[in-house]
């Protein structure tokens, strides 16, 4: 005899597997879609990159390849390991130049916007964030003519004119030469990393790269400020204020509980900075090219070329695949170094 209590019980167990079903078909549209466009591609280029294919005719009609992309990008002496490599060291610098700096300043102007007695929030917000929303190739094309020898930027810097945009000389370089270093210890020159001396390693950011790495702060900042203020704002009153009771200073506050639950927050837009800056490719596109002397050349730029230019559909997807996996450890890194101790 089924009593009273069972009946409820299959009542309910009924139900929750009817949500289960619901839940399912609800989401089923956006699963489908990171199937079709997220994850299938994934796999294509992972299987692209395997293959002897030009980058005109089907894929399908390629000749295996096994590893040679790989090799070729990796352990061959040649011209597509050094471009390779020189591609790694100039985004390494770029990423190392732009994702803290657009961090920290994204952070200070987000406090800032926060505060209650500052007159005037919408317009500074909307302000910060238009360069966000700007075409970029547009933005390109005003820095490059701000950055010519005759541009503005020169007029108003004090001293000689800076050849911005076709100077290949790195920062790191440049400062050993001021420290009297004119040639490099014998074994920084002749200990080699992907076909790259480590003092060609050792050159820090060109200054052509220097000046679109300020060109991507600009553009970027906006957008980690608005994510920062998101979540200052969704940061509790009642914390702060029980601290102030406290007697807490603001510069405790700040330190103690502000930074603390922002840690999220933080992990987010680093991830998202190192994600952007690794896939850098429409400013290197209108101003640089890659050049001078390849000291502009990254990743997203080499796919590029070694795609349309060069018609090596499989060294392009190894390069890509690589490139992912590069992102990925650095996410994993980020996340270590920002977890809850």
């Amino acid at each position: 005899m089924v009593t009273l209590g069972q009946r409820g019980l299959a009542r309910a167990g009924g139900r929750g597997r009817r949500n289960h079903l619901a839940g399912w078909l609800f989401t089923a549209p956006a699963l489908l879609g990171l199937l079709v466009f997220l994850v299938l591609p994934i796999l294509v280029t992972a299987w692209v990159s395997t293959r002897h294919w030009n980058g005109i005719t089907s894929p399908f009609d390629s000749q295996p390849a096994g590893l040679d992309n790989y090799r070729e990008l990796l352990t061959e002496p040649g011209v597509r390991r050094s471009d390779f490599a020189k591609a790694l060291r100039n985004n390494f610098y770029y990423v190392l130049g732009v994702v803290p700096v657009q961090t920290f300043l994204a952070f200070v102007l987000a406090v800032i916007l926060n505060q209650r007695f500052l007159k005037g929030r919408g317009f500074f917000r909307t302000a910060y964030y238009f360069p966000s929303i700007t075409s970029s190739i547009a933005v390109a094309l005003i820095f490059t003519f701000l950055f010519q020898i005759n541009g503005l930027i020169n007029a108003v810097l004090p001293g000689g004119r800076v050849n911005w945009l076709d100077n290949p000389n790195g920062l790191l370089h440049l400062l050993f030469r001021q420290l009297g270093m004119e040639q490099p210890p014998a074994w920084l020159a002749e200990t080699e990393l992907l076909g790259l001396s480590l003092w060609e390693w050792l050159s820090g950011p060109s200054v052509t790269l220097t000046a679109i790495m300020l060109l991507a702060i600009w553009t970027t900042t906006g957008t980690m400020m608005l994510i920062f203020l998101a979540g200052l704002q969704n940061i509790n009153p009642s914390v702060e204020e029980a601290a102030i009771v406290d007697g807490a200073t603001a510069v405790q506050r700040f330190w103690r509980i502000t930074v603390p639950l922002m840690r999220p927050v933080i992990f987010f837009v680093l991830t998202l900075g190192v994600i952007g800056t690794w896939q850098v490719f429409d400013q290197i596109f209108a101003i640089s090219f890659g050049g001078p002397q390849k000291t502009t050349l990254t990743p997203a730029f080499l796919i590029y070329t070694q795609l349309f230019a060069n018609s090596k559909g499989g060294i392009a997807a190894a390069i890509a695949v690589i490139l992912f996996f590069i992102i990925i450890s650095f996410t994993l890194l980020q996340r270590w170094l920002t977890r809850e101790r």
